[in-house]
């Protein structure tokens, strides 16, 4: 049963309602449709690999013509197909350490003409810049591709007692990366010791370097230095005793001082200073323990490692280093498995299917959150 009253008021309504119709039809008013809300955009993140890949043919000449199609790229064993291949000038920072306290063979002079080495053999359009670390770290020239500019700032470094190869590798990943670059390469002119970093911050220093898209180079004074003091490691040797002060130091001395500083020991040398043998041997495991560091390093980012046996050598292999860098080519490619899945670590290895194109590029990527 229904109610009187219930039955009033549904009607009333019913009234208003109408009553408002009409009104807004007889006053030209149009009720707005309301506007739908647009939906959020898919944004989708591409994920891309970038690495310097060295492409030569049979006779060893520079291969000029090299495509997607002709390489076969592997990460984590996990074909890949590249995404480009591009061949643009370099980017070429110099390291060059000119510090020290025990180097022998290691100059400040020699490492000028290695560096010098380098600059000379490269091509017009690289652009080129330079860092020296001693005492300190320092960028002495910013990137230009005016050879004769960093020429002249070669010849302007300057010598010192110690040795922070930590510091400076960590100053040349963060000059490198700073800007956009590609085609990015580092070349070091060093021993790859340091006077106070222990060897913990000095792999850190070197995996930091494997997290971007840069061939590391090594021209090592290693081998040439602990060959050097292998003798002076024993109590009795025929080797002389080593420098008190580099030749750098020598050379400012006045005269008379000078010449006695330089005149040759002669004789069998007897050393009883078990402090000084115990500290040249740790000198020389320092030394072999690098070149094994350094090795790795330029192997895991497709680098070129010299080590010389002679100063004569170093500098006539400088022109190497220059040649492999200008036949890079800058390849890309997309992964499969998210650089944030599986593991921090990728394997990469870069082959040619085309015959008569060799190429054998590796590259050990490590992923954290500095990457760009």
């Amino acid at each position: 049963m229904i109610l009187p009253g219930i039955k009033l008021h549904f009607a009333v309504v019913v009234l208003v309602l109408a009553l408002a119709a009409v009104a807004s039809a007889q006053s030209g008013r149009v009720i707005p449709t309301p506007t739908p809300t647009p939906e959020e955009p898919v944004r989708v993140i591409t994920e891309e690999v970038k690495l310097n890949v060295i492409a030569f043919d049979e006779d060893g000449k520079f291969a000029s013509d090299v495509s997607e199609k002709d390489l076969v790229i592997t990460e984590n064993n996990i074909l890949h197909q590249a995404s480009s291949v591009r061949r643009i000038p370099a980017n070429v920072l110099i390291v060059m350490d000119t510090g020290g306290e025990l180097r022998a063979v290691k100059s400040l002079d020699q490492t000028r003409k290695v560096a010098k080495g380098v600059v000379n053999a490269l091509k017009p359009g690289d652009s080129i810049a330079l860092l020296q670390y001693s005492d300190k770290a320092e960028i002495v020239a910013e990137w230009t591709t005016e050879k004769s500019d960093v020429l002249a700032a070669i010849g302007k470094t300057k010598f010192g007692r110690r040795s922070v190869f930590v510091q400076a590798l960590g100053m040349a990943a963060d000059f490198l990366n700073k800007n956009p670059l590609e085609n990015k390469h580092l070349v070091l002119i060093t021993d790859g010791t340091d006077s106070s970093a222990d060897q913990s911050a000095k792999m850190r220093a070197m995996r930091n370097l494997l997290a971007f898209d840069i061939s590391v180079h090594v021209m090592a004074y290693t081998r040439m230095e602990a060959t050097d003091i292998a003798p002076r490691t024993k109590m009795l040797s025929k080797t002389p005793p080593p420098k008190a002060m580099p030749d750098e130091v020598v050379a400012q001395l006045p005269n008379g001082v000078r010449q006695t500083a330089q005149a040759p020991k002669i004789g069998p040398t007897i050393n009883m200073d078990r402090k000084l043998l115990k500290t040249l041997k740790a000198r020389k495991a320092d030394l072999e323990a690098s070149e094994e560091q350094l090795g790795e390093l330029a192997q895991n980012t497709n680098g070129e490692m010299i080590i010389p046996v002679t100063p004569e050598e170093m500098i006539d292999k400088s022109a190497l280093v220059a040649k492999m860098i200008d036949a890079s080519y800058v390849v890309t490619y997309t992964p499969k498995i998210a650089l944030n899945e599986n593991g921090s670590e990728r394997d990469i290895i870069v082959t040619s299917k085309r015959p008569g194109l060799v190429v054998d590029a590796r590259r050990k990527l490590v992923l954290n959150n500095e990457r760009p």
